[in-house]
C-alpha cells in the first residue's frame, strides 16, 4: 500500500515538473543564456577602452559645475544621472539617464583636465544592453516582460525542488548511477539525454537555487524585505537620499559648494577605484557620492551623502551607507547582486556563474527532449497496436 502511495506521489510530482517545465522552459532558457553573456560584460568592454585613457597632468580635474556645463551643451535637454571619476589617466564619464517621456541612456566621456569631448556611447543600442533587456524582460514591454520573468523564477524554484525529489533513486543500490554519467558506445541518445537532465541537473541544483534566491531578492520587494528582516536587519533596506540640513541664503558667487567636494574626496580616498558623483536633484536634497573600493564589486561601495551647501557629511538610516558600518543583514542584501553574477568570487566566481548559467540553459532543452521522446514513443506504440 505504501509503495503504491509513493508511486502515485512521484507520478503527481512528475506531472507538476513536466507542466511547469513546458510553461517556463523558453523563459528559463533565454534568462540563462543572456545571463551567461552579462557575467563577463566588463572584461569584454575593457578590451576596447583606449578612448578612456588620457595623459596625466599635474593639475586638478575640471570642476563638477564645469563638467555639467560642457555636458549640457554637448547633449542638451537630457537628464544627467551622474559623473564617474576614475584614475588620473582615465576619462570622466558623464552618464545621461531618463525613463520619461522616453528612455534615454548615454555616456559622454571627457578629458578630466581640459573638458574636451572624447566619445559618446549610446548605451541603449549595445550588445550587452540587448542581452540585459532579454534577461530582465524577454525583449517585451517592461510591464509584461518583467512579470513573466519574475514569476518564472519562482516557478523555477518549484522545478528544482521537484526535480531533486524525482532524482532520488527508489533503490539505494542505484545511487551510483544517479551520480555519474556512465556511458558506453552502446548507450542510446535517449539514455544520454536522460542522464544529462538528471545527473547534471542534480549537481547544478545548488547553484540554481542561488540564482533563484538572489533573483527573487531583486525581482520582488516583499522577498527583499523578508530576506532582510529574517537576517536580523533593523534599518531601512531601500535606498534613501537624505535631505540637506542647512539652507544658505547667500550662496558662493564663485560657484556651487560641490565644486570643492571631489578634490577633497580624491585626497581622502587615494586607493579608491572610482567615484560616482550625483548632483543634488533639488535645493533640499543632499549630494550622493558612491566610492567604489574594489573594481567590479558592488557590495563594499561606500555611499556618502553631503549637505549641498556646507558639504557636511550626513548619515543615512538606510543600509546603503559606509560599508564598515554595515551589519550582517545589510551585507546579505548588499552582496546579493555580486553573488548573482559571480563577482563575489572574482574571476573564478564569474567562470562558475557562467558555466552554471549555461548548464541551467541546457536543462529546459534536455527536459523538452525527454518529454518529446516519451510522448513520441507512446504515439508510436499506439499506432503499432492499432
Amino acid at each position: 500500500m505504501k509503495k503504491k502511495q509513493s508511486t502515485n506521489r512521484r507520478k503527481i510530482i512528475l506531472q507538476i515538473h513536466k507542466i511547469l517545465g513546458l510553461i517556463t522552459g523558453l523563459v528559463l532558457f533565454i534568462v540563462s543564456i543572456t545571463g551567461c553573456f552579462w557575467v563577463f560584460k566588463e572584461e569584454i568592454e575593457d578590451l576596447d577602452n583606449n578612448y578612456k585613457l588620457v595623459e596625466v597632468r599635474l593639475e586638478n580635474f575640471i570642476t563638477a559645475s564645469k563638467v555639467k556645463q560642457i555636458a549640457e551643451e554637448t547633449v542638451p535637454n537630457k537628464t544627467i544621472y551622474g559623473i564617474v571619476y576614475g584614475k588620473p589617466n582615465e576619462a570622466l564619464e558623464v552618464i545621461f539617464y531618463q525613463s520619461e517621456p522616453e528612455l534615454f541612456y548615454q555616456s559622454l566621456f571627457l578629458n578630466p583636465y581640459t573638458g574636451s569631448v572624447l566619445k559618446i556611447i549610446d548605451r541603449e543600442s549595445g550588445f550587452f544592453y540587448f542581452m540585459l533587456k532579454g534577461h530582465l524582460r524577454l525583449w517585451l514591454p517592461k510591464a509584461v516582460g518583467s512579470k513573466v520573468v519574475s514569476y518564472s523564477i519562482l516557478l523555477f524554484f518549484v522545478l528544482i525542488i521537484s526535480g531533486l525529489i524525482l532524482w532520488l533513486p527508489k533503490n539505494y543500490k542505484n545511487w551510483k548511477q544517479r551520480l555519474k554519467l556512465d556511458w558506453n558506445p552502446k548507450t542510446r541518445w535517449k539514455r544520454k539525454n536522460f542522464d544529462l537532465h538528471t545527473v547534471v541537473g542534480f549537481y547544478i541544483s545548488s547553484l540554481g537555487l542561488i540564482f533563484v534566491f538572489t533573483g527573487c531578492v531583486m525581482a520582488f520587494n516583499w522577498f527583499h524585505f523578508i530576506t532582510y528582516k529574517v537576517s536580523g536587519g533593523d534599518k531601512e533596506s531601500q535606498f534613501i537620499i537624505p535631505k540637506s540640513k542647512n539652507i544658505l541664503l547667500n550662496k558662493d558667487k564663485e560657484g556651487p559648494a560641490y565644486d570643492q567636494l571631489m578634490p577633497k574626496l580624491l585626497r581622502t580616498y587615494p586607493r579608491a577605484n572610482s567615484f560616482e558623483f550625483h548632483y543634488p536633484k533639488t535645493d533640499s536634497t543632499s549630494i550622493l557620492v558612491e566610492v567604489e573600493n574594489s573594481k567590479g564589486l558592488h557590495y563594499n561601495i561606500d555611499y556618502l551623502f553631503f549637505d549641498q551647501n556646507t558639504l557636511q557629511e550626513i548619515e543615512t538610516t538606510s543600509i546603503y551607507g559606509k560599508y564598515k558600518n554595515a551589519q550582517f543583514a545589510d551585507k546579505v542584501i548588499r552582496m546579493n547582486y555580486d553573488i548573482h553574477i559571480g563577482t563575489i568570487g572574482g574571476i573564478i566566481g564569474k567562470i562558475i556563474a557562467f558555466l552554471a548559467s549555461l548548464i541551467c540553459a541546457s536543462l529546459p532543452v534536455s527536459g523538452l527532449l525527454l518529454w518529446y521522446g516519451r510522448k513520441y514513443n507512446k504515439s508510436s506504440n499506439k499506432s503499432v497496436l492499432s
